[in-house]
């Protein structure tokens, strides 16, 4: 369950390392796996050098984009009968276009993501559960 003010671990290689949200997308006060939420990037990977052609750092600090929950602390039902849940908070940044910001993501996700259309974030990623 994200809410506002709670921080996560950007999993892409967007740049950023760790988000806040500042606001939950959908009706409600909490926010769970496959849902997009509004982040402030709180840490982002350092510039090394301004001048360089090879800086693929899309997010910087105090940033504001969508993100979308990939797995959350909170255990979730699935229909089966079994419950899953994961040792961290974690999110994807997203565009303007609802795609993922990174080219990569760089750890596992649930497969409720699948459920809720977000096809183009369980292809990137290597590992579902």
């Amino acid at each position: 369950m994200i809410q506002m003010k709670t921080r996560l671990h950007v999993i892409d290689n967007s740049g950023a390392i760790v988000v806040e949200c500042i606001k939950v997308l959908r009706n409600a006060k909490w926010a769970s796996i496959g849902d997009e939420i509004v982040v402030a990037v709180k840490v982002a990977k350092p510039l090394s050098n301004a001048l360089s052609a090879t800086n693929t750092n899309k997010a910087k600090k105090g940033d504001v984009h969508r993100a979308l929950i990939v797995r959350t602390k909170k255990e979730i039902p699935r229909a089966d009968g079994r419950y899953i849940r994961f040792d961290d908070n974690a999110c994807i940044l997203l565009n303007n276009q609802k795609q993922p910001l990174g080219s990569r993501i760089l750890g596992i996700v649930a497969r409720e993501l699948k459920e809720k259309k977000w096809v183009k974030a369980i292809s990137l990623a290597p590992k579902v559960i």
